[in-house]
C-alpha cells in the first residue's frame, strides 16, 4: 500500500490531465455555454466550478509544502486562462476567483488582484441576482434558477467573495457572507437530521425532491470549516456555524458504508457509493477535530474513509468513483442515481484535501 505521501504525489501528477481534459460531456455535447457564440464559449471550457474548485485543493497543497512547483502551475493555468479571455459571470465561473485571491494576496500580482476585484465587486454591486430575502441566487452558465437557494453556492461564490473582502479590508463583504451562511443554513439544514437539502426555491416554498445530497453536503462540511477560518468572525456567528456543523457530522456518521465510503443520496443504500463527497467528509471531520469541536474518536470515521479513497486511487493517480456535475434533482430523488462517474478535477482536489489533513495524524 502506498504511504499518505506517495498517494498525494500521485494525485497531483493525475491533476493536470483532469484539468485540462478536453472531453467534458457538458462542454462536448454542446450542453454547457449552448447559444453562446463560439468565441467566447471556449473560455467556459477551463473556468467553471470544477476547475475552481480543483484550483483552490492545488493552492492548498502549495501553501502547505511551500513547493514552487505547485505555484507555477498556478500561474501558468491563471495566466494562460486570462490571456484567453474569462467567460460571463455566475455563481459557478466564480470558484476559481477563490483560489485565485490567494495567490494574488501570495504574488502581488496586479492582474491577479484586478480580476479578484472586479468578480466579487460584481457579486456585491448588483450583478448576481439575489432570492427573496437576499440570498445569492444560483444562477449556472445556463440556467437563472430563479427564486433557487443551493448548498453549492457557499463553495463556488461566498468563500471566494468572503476571502476577496479580507484580503481588500472591505468589510462589508465579509459581512455579506456571514449573512449569506446562515441564510443558506435557515432553508437548506433539516432541523430534523441535521443533514442539508440541495437546494430550496422561493417559487413554491420546497426543497424540490428533497435530496440530501452527498456531494451538495460535503460542500458543507468543507466550506463551513474554512470559513471559520476568517479572523474576526463574530462569536455568535462562529458558535452558530461550529453548532450545525457537528449537527451534520453526526448526523452523517451512521450512515457511513461499512466499507467507509457514503452514499450519494446520504440515506439510499442503493445509491451508488461515491468518492468526492467521502473525501469532503473525511477532511470535515478531521478539522472539526482538530478545531475542538469533536472527540478523538470520531478520527475511526475518517480513518475508515481514508482506507476506502486509497484504494479508489488509480495507477495514474486518478480518483475514481467521482459523480459528474450534478444539477438540482427537481422531481425525483433517482435523478442523482442517474449521474455518471468520471474523473474530474474537483475528484481530485478534494482528495488532496482530505489526505493533507491526514498528514502526521495516528490515524
Amino acid at each position: 500500500m502506498h504511504t499518505i505521501d506517495e498517494t498525494l504525489n500521485a494525485l497531483v501528477k493525475g491533476f493536470m490531465p483532469v484539468l485540462y481534459a478536453p472531453d467534458d460531456p457538458d462542454f462536448t455535447s454542446n450542453k454547457l455555454a449552448n447559444g453562446i457564440e463560439d468565441t467566447m464559449r471556449s473560455r467556459y471550457q477551463f473556468w467553471e466550478w470544477p476547475h475552481g474548485v480543483g484550483l483552490f485543493g492545488l493552492w492548498k497543497l502549495y501553501e502547505k509544502t511551500g513547493d514552487v512547483h505547485y505555484l507555477g502551475m498556478l500561474e501558468q493555468y491563471y495566466d494562460e486562462r486570462i490571456k484567453e479571455g474569462l467567460p460571463g459571470k455566475n455563481v459557478n465561473t466564480m470558484a476559481p476567483i477563490l483560489a485565485l485571491s490567494y495567490l494574488a494576496e501570495h504574488t502581488g500580482n496586479a492582474r491577479y488582484i484586478e480580476v479578484c476585484t472586479e468578480w466579487a465587486g460584481w457579486v456585491m454591486e448588483g450583478g448576481l441576482t439575489r432570492t427573496k430575502e437576499g440570498g445569492f441566487q444560483h444562477r449556472t452558465t445556463d440556467d437563472e434558477n430563479p427564486g433557487q437557494l443551493w448548498d453549492d453556492t457557499l463553495m463556488m461564490t461566498v468563500l471566494a467573495v468572503a476571502n476577496v473582502g479580507r484580503m481588500l479590508g472591505k468589510e462589508s463583504y465579509v459581512q455579506e457572507a456571514i449573512y449569506q451562511f446562515l441564510l443558506h443554513a435557515e432553508y437548506l439544514c433539516d432541523v430534523k437530521s441535521g443533514l442539508w437539502y440541495h437546494g430550496w426555491t422561493f417559487e413554491g416554498n420546497h426543497h424540490f425532491s428533497e435530496a440530501f445530497w452527498g456531494r451538495g453536503n460535503c460542500w458543507v462540511t468543507i466550506a463551513i470549516p474554512l470559513f471559520l477560518e476568517t479572523k474576526g468572525l463574530p462569536e455568535s456567528v462562529r458558535r452558530y456555524l461550529e453548532t450545525i456543523l457537528v449537527r451534520q457530522i453526526n448526523a452523517l456518521v451512521p450512515l457511513q458504508d461499512a466499507g467507509g465510503m457514503w452514499h450519494t443520496l446520504l440515506d439510499d443504500p442503493s445509491s451508488y457509493l461515491e468518492s468526492s463527497a467521502t473525501c469532503g467528509f473525511g477532511y470535515g471531520v478531521l478539522r472539526a477535530v482538530k478545531m475542538g469541536l469533536l472527540d478523538q474518536s470520531y478520527l475511526e470515521v475518517s480513518k475508515k474513509a481514508l482506507q476506502a479513497i486509497l484504494e479508489n486511487i488509480d495507477e495514474n493517480g486518478v480518483v475514481q468513483k467521482v459523480s459528474y456535475g450534478t444539477p438540482m434533482g427537481k422531481d425525483t430523488k433517482d435523478f442523482y442515481k442517474q449521474i455518471p462517474l468520471r474523473p474530474m478535477p474537483y475528484g481530485q482536489a478534494l482528495a488532496m484535501l482530505f489526505l493533507m489533513e491526514c498528514q502526521g495524524m495516528r490515524i
